[in-house]
């Protein structure tokens, strides 16, 4: 569900209806509403997937959890391997 007051200043800066504004709001909410151990996973099968290695792979998703708006604790390298590979 939605915070109204952030709907209604979407709405009001954009100029998109509030239907349309709202679907916004939910829609970056639940990007930002993913855990961090799926983030990881997901981010990590990213970057795999055009060959990124490990250790870079891994500095990459620790740089991007620090820029996270909702903040993730700080993971080290070790913490985010058994994360991906348990």
């Amino acid at each position: 569900m939605s915070d109204r007051e952030l709907v209604e200043r979407i709405a009001q800066t954009t100029g998109l209806p509030p239907n349309v504004a709202e679907r916004v709001v939910d829609d970056v909410l639940a990007w930002h509403s993913e855990s961090v151990e799926d983030y990881v996973r997901r981010r990590h099968a990213r970057l795999q997937l055009f060959g990124t290695r490990n250790a870079e792979a891994f500095r990459t998703i620790a740089e991007e959890l620090r820029q996270r708006p909702f903040a993730a604790p700080e993971l080290s390298e070790r913490q985010l391997r058994r994360i991906v590979y348990g």
